[in-house]
């Protein structure tokens, strides 16, 4: 098994880090931030994610999995290093490069300084922009270091957040690129425990491999956006929008993923990437109109939730608003670009009071935005009041309200549904006026669903 270092203990660096020590690898996770690492140390993640807590005292348990702030010590001793830092946008949509350079410069300067030493493998695992390799090597050569003293390989994550573990154990791909073949054999055996069964690597360029990341981040994206619009459009010509994408998702050439109308992508990745590769696309003289447009019409979905609490309740000055979830996704305390935040920013703008409920991300949210809003003990205290109700992350509890008590602890019987999780005539039958995306009806007036048709024709009840 090899000896791993991870630099960089965010959401992509811990689960990598700590899937790769369940793997058998001995692994040293890497990060600046003391007081992050002495409570990982003890057992204790930082981020809400299913099944890492216990992973990551396991690991430590059977000495697999350690947590420092000594990059020189972990150096020394590992030849294979991850770098799994943030690359944030930066104000013209392009990514940051700043943290990803600074580790490149401390490790630069740690194999001048301790001469000799093993060949380090350096894996880029940050999201980082198409020719990112090539710019590493220069910067390494120029920093003092000879081409004999390290490799560059890329190697993307695709995990998705609130089922990072279950993906890294599970993964459709697994890409590396390099052009070192001994350096990419040795990050392909880390991961050698996945493919029992089947083999999930993909060998490509490294620029491959970073264009990859982009590529797939955006047309997921794309795909939100796409059904976004649509949905859109199903509220003025009063379609039920499931029935739309039911159609199309059981074509195998679309697939039935990423095809849920909402509020829009929000989290660490689709909002950021998507903007990098627009960027990307421009500097080389591309106008990725697709992209682009999909980034436009997810920046104006959370205002069309707005409006469809505006024609529940009329004039939004001095309305209270029950907000049920505040993470991006359900399964995740991230609220990085979480459309949750998104609508509280711009009801706050409206004159509107706020009480919101999230099972895991109110801690988060509190340290973001403080006292602007109430935080509440559940989903009935967060509605107690309320002018509206809104649904904005489909947390599996929110899915099973009691919707009588829902009624009878509002002020007025307004919900707004975001993720489409009730059914319509549900909510009509406990007095609500209710609005989804793509699903919209007159008050009291059931959509009716083909399912609920007996079809027949000369007596049979199908042809």
């Amino acid at each position: 098994m090899e000896k791993i270092a991870i630099i960089g203990v965010g959401y992509v660096g811990l689960v990598t880090g700590t899937c790769l020590a369940e793997l058998g690898n001995h692994v040293t996770c890497i990060d600046l931030d003391k007081e992050k690492i002495e409570q990982l140390n003890q057992g204790i993640a930082p981020i809400y994610e299913p099944n890492l807590n216990t992973h990551i005292q396991k690991n430590i348990a059977e000495k697999r999995l350690l947590f420092s702030t000594n990059l020189a010590k972990a150096l020394i001793s590992h030849d294979i290093v991850i770098v799994c830092v943030g690359t944030p946008m930066d104000d013209d949509g392009s990514a940051d490069m700043s943290d990803y350079f600074s580790v490149l410069k401390a490790i630069a300067d740690f194999i001048k300084d301790t001469r000799p030493i093993s060949r380090k493998i350096i894996v880029n695992k940050s999201t980082v922009p198409v020719g990112t390799g090539k710019k590493a090597e220069l910067f390494l050569l120029e920093n003092g270091v000879y081409l004999s003293e390290f490799s560059i390989v890329s190697n993307p994550e695709f995990l998705r957040e609130g089922s990072a573990v279950y993906d890294f154990f599970h993964p459709d791909r697994i890409i590396i690129g390099g052009n070192d073949t001994e350096s990419v054999k040795r990050v392909q055996s880390i991961y050698r425990s996945l493919y029992r069964s089947r083999n999930p690597i993909m060998l490509t360029s490294i620029e491959a491999a970073e264009l990859t990341k982009y590529a797939a981040n955006a047309f997921l994206a794309t795909k939100i956006s796409f059904v976004n619009e649509i949905a859109n459009l199903c509220d003025t010509l009063n379609i039920d929008v499931s029935q739309v994408t039911k159609g199309i998702g059981a074509d195998n050439r679309i697939g039935r993923y990423f095809l849920h109308p909402g509020p829009g992508y929000g989290g660490a990745c689709f909002p950021k990437d998507t903007q990098a590769l627009a960027f990307i696309g421009k500097e080389n003289g591309v106008d990725l109109k697709i992209v682009n447009a999909a980034i436009e019409i997810n920046n104006n979905q959370v205002s069309i939730i707005v409006e469809k609490i505006r024609s529940l309740v009329g004039d939004l000055t001095g309305k209270h608003i029950g907000l049920l979830g505040l993470s991006f996704k359900p399964e995740t305390d991230d609220i990085r670009n979480a459309p949750a935040l998104a609508l509280i920013e711009l009801l706050l703008q409206e004159g509107c009071s706020i009480s919101a409920y999230d099972p895991v991300a109110m801690p988060n949210t509190q340290a973001e935005i403080g006292a602007r809003i109430q935080y509440a003990k559940d989903a009935y205290h967060a509605a107690n009041d309320a002018n509206a109700v809104v649904l904005m992350t489909e947390w599996n509890q929110f899915r099973l309200l009691d919707l009588q008590k829902l009624a009878d602890v509002v002020r007025e019987k307004n919900f707004v549904d975001a993720r489409n999780v009730y059914e319509v005539s549900a909510m009509h039958d406990h007095g609500f006026s209710y609005r989804g995306v793509g699903r919209h009806s007159s008050d009291g007036e059931k959509t009716v669903h083909l399912e609920d048709i007996e079809l027949s024709y000369g007596g049979l009840s199908d042809f």
